[in-house]
């Protein structure tokens, strides 16, 4: 198996910088399209058979270093009790959306995630049966405080202003429903590794509109009881966005890696964080540049790395629909080529 991925996690050297990229599979790939067209987002999660075959199409096209699970971070609402569905053209939608505290006890305190998301952890195996041993697996599930906004704000938002109106007026409540939402990741995840998983990612994506003083008192203590009772026997990885004063107290909370956006530079950032093993941080936008200027932002990101152990390329999120597939496979084989050297 490529192990580079997996030891780049734990910090260890590698024979060349790993990458996988966020949204690997996804939009902006015809295959992926043809696929959509077929089946409704949730058929297509829920089928394991149609999840492993969106999660390989990546790895076949790209030769990426790590697959990552065809899924999505708001499956875990539906055992909780949380109505939701996929709008065309909008995302996600809260069928009744959390605003009040006796809200809180609508949603389950625990699920059975076998029972009620049998269906990841059965393409778990199916792809790591797909894979066979070539590259390691990675499982995800989004984090509390951005599961939280979700089924407080009803769907997406630029203000969170619901979730933080919920947050500063009844934060006994708050509380209740994070660590209700965090009992539920600790499980899915675990079931994942359970299954197969290689690797995990906890995907806090909309945390950056947070302060460092409310992360700190709001949601770091949840995502260090998540990060502690995670199964230790594979690598685990915090990935936040939007606010880079944020780090430090990501990095304290857990996580083996930290996921930096490109708000950052990699390598001061990294020694910020004591060294730890990092991933990132290309601006996904540069997809979208001509190939020598996504070539020469791809190399800053190396030699800001500075060719020291524990640093996963990868994008500082995910790909946009727009990008050409062929700007996907040339930033892959420009990191494995410029990185060897």
């Amino acid at each position: 198996m490529g192990n580079e991925f997996l030891d780049a996690c734990r910090g260890q050297k590698t024979a060349f910088t790993p990458i996988w990229l966020m949204r690997q599979a996804g939009r902006y790939q015809a295959e992926y399209m043809a696929i959509k067209a077929r089946y409704s987002f949730m058929e297509m999660c829920q089928t394991p058979e149609i999840a492993t075959q969106v999660t390989m199409l990546p790895v076949n096209q790209f030769e990426v270093d790590a697959a990552i699970l065809f899924a999505d971070i708001l499956l875990i609402l539906e055992p909780l009790g949380i109505g939701f569905a996929f709008v065309k053209d909008q995302g996600p939608r809260i069928e009744r959306p959390i605003r009040e505290p006796n809200d809180v006890d609508r949603m389950a305190s625990s699920i059975d995630v076998h029972e009620s998301m049998g269906y990841v952890l059965q393409a778990i195996k199916m792809v790591r049966s797909e894979l066979s041993g070539r590259i390691p697996l990675i499982g995800f599930a989004g984090a509390p405080f951005t599961l939280a906004s979700y089924v407080i704000e009803g769907g997406g938002s630029k203000q969170y202003l619901h979730a933080k109106r919920f947050m500063y007026s009844d934060p006994g409540a708050f509380n209740v429903l994070m660590t209700k939402l965090t009992d539920a990741t600790i499980a899915y995840l675990n079931a994942q590794i359970g299954a197969g998983a290689q690797a995990v990612q906890v995907f806090d994506s909309w945390v950056g509109c947070l302060s460092p003083s409310d992360y700190e008192v709001h949601v770091q203590p949840h995502m260090q009881r998540l990060f502690a009772n995670l199964d230790k026997s594979v690598p685990s990885i915090h990935f936040g966005t939007g606010n880079p004063a944020l780090y430090p107290a990501l990095a304290a909370a857990g996580g083996d890696v930290v996921g930096l956006d490109w708000r950052v530079d990699l390598g001061t950032q990294r020694a910020a964080l004591d060294n730890r093993p990092v991933m990132g941080n290309l601006d996904p936008g540069y997809l979208i540049a001509p190939r020598n200027v996504l070539e020469q932002a791809a190399q800053r990101v190396l030699d800001s790395a500075g060719g020291q152990p524990g640093h996963i390329f990868n994008l500082g999120h995910g790909i946009f629909p727009e990008v050409a597939p062929d700007q996907v496979k040339a930033l892959v084989d420009y990191v494995h080529q410029a990185s060897q050297r």
